[in-house]
């Protein structure tokens, strides 16, 4: 995944599920803020999701035990909390984890920079702005 950096003033983030069961802190920049519009977070979530990716050096979480996990392929994972259901996290075991932009603490001063998986969006709406698409993670939609 690309990575370009949104916030580099050594700002750091919060944010937790809706029970407050589940906390985590970004002590770094979150990166790639973007939605993905892919068949998995439509029906994990209901709609698109928007993530950003955080340096797992960067991150810290508690209530850890109060997180659930769902093998959702064969090379990544789906962090929930198990109380409330929130969604939180997107984990292929790399340096970096994916975080749902609607769990951060607010303001987080990060704008949206492009849609990916553009070619499993739904029929149901449209992408109406002009931020970059791309078919799957990196292909740019000309």
């Amino acid at each position: 995944m690309a990575k370009a950096s949104s916030n580099d003033g050594g700002e750091s983030y919060s944010g937790h599920c809706l029970c407050g069961a589940v906390h985590y802190r970004v002590t770094g920049p979150l990166e790639d803020p973007h939605i993905c519009h892919c068949g998995m977070c439509r029906r994990q979530s209901g709609h698109f999701v928007a993530a950003a990716a955080a340096k797992r050096a960067d991150f810290a979480m508690t209530g850890e035990d109060h997180l659930s996990w769902f093998d959702s392929s064969d090379f990544a994972r789906r962090g929930f909390c198990r109380h409330c259901g929130s969604i939180l996290f997107w984990d292929d075991g790399s340096e970096w984890v994916g975080i749902n932009m609607g769990s951060l603490d607010q303001p987080t001063k990060l704008r949206l920079e492009r849609h990916i998986f553009v070619e499993d969006k739904a029929d149901y709406y449209d992408i109406d702005d002009d931020l970059p698409r791309f078919r799957g993670l990196d292909q740019p939609v000309t």
